[in-house]
């Protein structure tokens, strides 16, 4: 399961949501799949937070809009609010909420009834209605909207970034585990061409004895030069390996330095 606070620039989701609001004077705040909130609010109300959330049977009310309701929408205190997905690789990974806005002029006496309802002081809930911003219908879903894309094209791009970072990373821990094991490699062969060297001197001192020794040393000269010949063919294949190794780490090397 994605967790968006491993990835996401949460300071500047905060600022692309603050300037939202002070844009469109809609509330919003970020939250994890979790519900847990990621951002800190902008352009909170005291209406919502204050009175209608303030009171048990509002906040219980408030809550059940959050979780059930999507898009942008009329929440249960008349005010229109708004919850749009954040989305990565076909995953909700979180949302952004908001809205705490009023389509068209409030009726005083349907919110009195409101609060009435709910256990609030009418006087001091028509205060704080009197403070929340009026915005037309057809403005506050395309503000909605705006907000919900550019929070998902920024979540989406800033996680490639992450995934990029990671995998780089991965990458440059291999490159040098090969660079180990090519270093590892090149002593190796030295140790075998130095086995090659005295195989060869070996061969070359078995031969002079075999000379020495006449009819006698016959047969080991015979054994003495396949030794020679043995020694010659695998120092051979040893250039052979090392000159691959070596093509190998030109590769890596260039490979790390277009990095």
């Amino acid at each position: 399961m994605l967790d968006i606070r491993e990835f996401a620039d949460l300071e500047q989701l905060q600022i692309i949501q603050d300037l939202f609001s002070d844009a469109t004077g809609l509330a919003a705040i970020a939250v994890a799949a979790d519900g847990k909130y990621i951002t800190k609010g902008s352009n909170f109300t005291d209406f919502c937070m204050k009175y209608t959330r303030g009171s048990e049977l509002g906040a219980m009310r408030c809550i059940q809009c959050d979780n059930e309701c999507t898009g942008t929408y009329f929440c249960h205190a008349g005010l229109m609010d708004f919850s749009a997905d954040i989305v990565i690789k076909g995953e909700k990974v979180g949302a952004i909420i908001g809205g705490q806005v009023l389509p068209s002029e409030p009726d005083e006496e349907k919110f009195r009834g409101i609060a009435r309802e709910l256990g609030v002081n009418e006087n001091a809930y028509i205060r704080a209605l009197e403070k929340v911003p009026v915005r037309d219908e057809k403005t506050i879903r395309a503000a909605a909207d705006l907000l919900g894309n550019i929070v998902n094209l920024l979540c989406n791009f800033q996680y490639e970034q992450y995934i990029n970072a990671r995998r780089l990373d991965t990458f440059n821990e291999e490159l040098a585990g090969i660079n180990a094991n090519i270093t590892s490699a090149k002593d190796l062969m030295r140790d075998l061409h130095n086995t090659a060297t005295m195989e060869n001197i070996l061969a070359i001192n078995a031969n002079i004895e075999a000379a020495q020794a006449g009819k006698a040393g016959v047969g080991f000269a015979v054994v003495a030069g396949e030794i020679g010949e043995l020694s010659k063919q695998s120092a051979q294949v040893y250039n052979e390996i090392e000159d691959l190794v070596n093509e190998i780490q030109k590769s890596v090397n260039k490979i790390k330095s277009a990095g």
